[in-house]
């Protein structure tokens, strides 16, 4: 079995792990800062110094998955922009790494590989159908459908935190309106919070925000967890409005199981029954519900490389 190099490229960090065969764990592991605000030439050097640093001897059957933000186009292996990632516009990512080690490279929306591990090897292995949720800075996921992952024409499939889910709603990071992530991810509850506390309702954040600290989901759903009315309230929001998005891919996709991942789901006791409740009120017949489950991914901070590996083990 030839050697696979799994690349979780970030804003933040640059993630590299060497895979002896095609399946968990890694052997090998690092990790290099972006430093996105160099540009894309020297992200893109950062990359292959990261990917050299942990090669095997030999290249020969090498193949390189690589995970990156998207939107981008995974036939054509062109990154066509990414928010955390300045100067990135339609960059042949793919191709200029195949063309630095001679060797396949394949390259996947970073959320759509996180899906594509947690079906192959965690919480949604053994189903056909299954959807991935990560709620974090942003909301992003992927779609497995009949055992295949769901690209769409150019790629771009499976956005589904951005999605509309309230017209007038919040301005998302994207720059549309009324978005799941500008209502449930990380920065959207900490700013509906704030804003609440702007507009003189009471809550124990108060003091968090008047002390200049930047209020978090975490220190909201804390607040919550504490029987605060405001951060009650927000975090329930959250979870009505992520209930009601699930109902509407139940109905699209007819998944056996949905995955829920990423930081905010750390509030999982105070987020998931409201969800599945919400979810199971929502759905237009009960058959949308016959054998289905809510699972908590299971592969933690590696989703991504493994994703990546997953994807170049299919070369």
């Amino acid at each position: 079995m030839s050697e696979i190099l799994a690349v979780d490229l970030g804003g933040t960090n640059i993630r590299v792990a060497r895979f002896p065969s095609a399946q968990p764990p890694a052997t090998n592991l690092s990790k290099t800062p972006t430093h996105a605000a160099e540009g894309t030439e020297a992200v893109v050097a950062r990359i292959l110094q990261a990917i050299d640093a942990l090669a095997p001897p030999s290249r020969s059957g090498m193949r390189i998955g690589i995970g990156a933000p998207g939107p981008l186009d995974p036939r054509r292996g062109r990154v066509f922009g990414a928010p955390n990632l300045p100067g990135w516009t339609d960059v042949p990512l793919r191709d200029l790494v195949a063309a630095h080690f001679g060797c396949p490279v394949a390259i996947g929306n970073d959320a759509n590989l996180a899906a594509l591990a947690e079906w192959r090897f965690g919480a949604g292995r053994g189903s056909s159908d299954m959807i991935y949720l990560t709620i974090s800075t942003g909301i992003g996921g992927g779609v497995i459908s009949d055992g295949r992952l769901l690209l769409g024409t150019h790629g771009l499939a499976a956005e589904v935190g951005h999605m509309t889910i309230q017209m007038d709603g919040p301005v998302c990071s994207c720059g549309q309106r009324g978005h799941l992530e500008a209502i449930a991810s990380g920065p959207g509850i900490a700013r509906i919070a704030a804003q609440r506390l702007a507009a003189g309702e009471a809550s124990t954040l108060r003091d968090q925000a008047d002390g200049k600290r930047e209020l978090t989901a975490e220190a909201v759903g804390r607040a919550a967890r504490q029987g605060d009315p405001l951060a009650s309230r927000v975090i329930d929001e959250a979870a009505v409005a992520i209930g009601c998005h699930l109902a509407n891919l139940l109905h699209a996709y007819n998944p056996q199981v949905v995955v829920f991942g990423g930081g905010v789901m750390q509030l999982g006791d105070l987020l998931l029954p409201r969800i599945e409740a919400t979810a199971r009120a929502q759905v237009m017949h009960p058959a949308y519900l016959e054998g289905f489950r809510i699972a908590r991914a299971e592969l933690g901070d590696d989703v991504g490389l493994i994703g990546a590996m997953t994807l170049a083990s299919e070369l």
